[in-house]
């Protein structure tokens, strides 16, 4: 059994209420749950919030919602890890045995179903205690950053490599904030989730975090350049 979490909380900041906000025609969360149900990946989906909105708009597009997140976990400090730790530990108490589990943010309209499909065959021959997650590479090398004083000057992070040919210098890849598979002792250990995991690699195109408004404006452009197939 596979079960798919996505966390969703009530109280986001930056972007009031941003999971369940419209985008594109649709709220936010539904992009997720659909792609995690018509993958075919997950034996269930579950939505774990705080928020009784959240819940229930959830339930309607197909999630279940199968608990409350408590507030503890559902403030700013709260972390992803955290939240599926407690999802993990609830079905382990409920008697609900999976295989692997995969974390899917609320927020990654542009995930693919054949990624989550590509991901869940790759756990089949990784090391113990792997996680797979969505990575893309950076558009430009990060061994050339810069850094600002507090009075606004710029000096580089790495001065060795300024005088390197740009295409002599090793690609770097971050994470893509889309979802992350793992067993579930996996998730309950305190195993890194970057270090020495095994990275999905996706185009830059179809990845953009949406922490602020200028993200949402920016990931509505992307998305309808992307359905009109520039």
């Amino acid at each position: 059994m596979n079960i798919c979490v996505i966390p969703a909380r009530g109280g986001s900041k930056r972007i009031p209420r941003k999971n369940i906000r419209d985008f594109c025609g649709k709220p936010m969360i539904a992009w997720s749950i659909a792609a995690a149900l018509q993958s075919g990946c997950f034996d269930q989906v579950f939505v774990s919030t705080d928020d009784l909105e959240i819940a229930e708009l959830s339930s309607s597009l197909g999630a279940e919602i199968p608990f409350i997140r408590p507030s503890e976990l559902s403030s700013d400090h709260a972390t992803t890890r955290d939240v599926i730790h407690h999802a993990v530990s609830w079905m382990s108490e409920n008697q609900i045995t999976s295989q692997h589990v995969c974390c899917l943010y609320a927020t990654a309209p542009f995930v693919q179903v054949d990624d989550l499909r590509h991901a869940q065959n790759l756990l089949a021959n990784v090391r113990p205690n792997t996680f797979i997650f969505s990575a893309t590479s950076f558009p430009f090398p990060i061994q050339r950053a810069l850094k600002l004083d507090s009075d606004g000057y710029g000096s580089m992070f790495y001065p060795a490599y300024s005088d390197i040919r740009s295409q002599d210098l090793q690609e770097a890849f971050h994470d893509a904030g889309q979802f992350y598979w793992a067993t579930p002792s996996t998730w309950l250990s305190e195993h890194n989730i970057f270090q020495n995991s095994r990275p999905l690699l996706i185009p830059r195109w179809r990845v953009q975090d949406i922490d602020t408004e200028e993200d949402w404006l920016r990931a509505e452009i992307l998305y309808q350049i992307l359905q009109k197939g520039v």
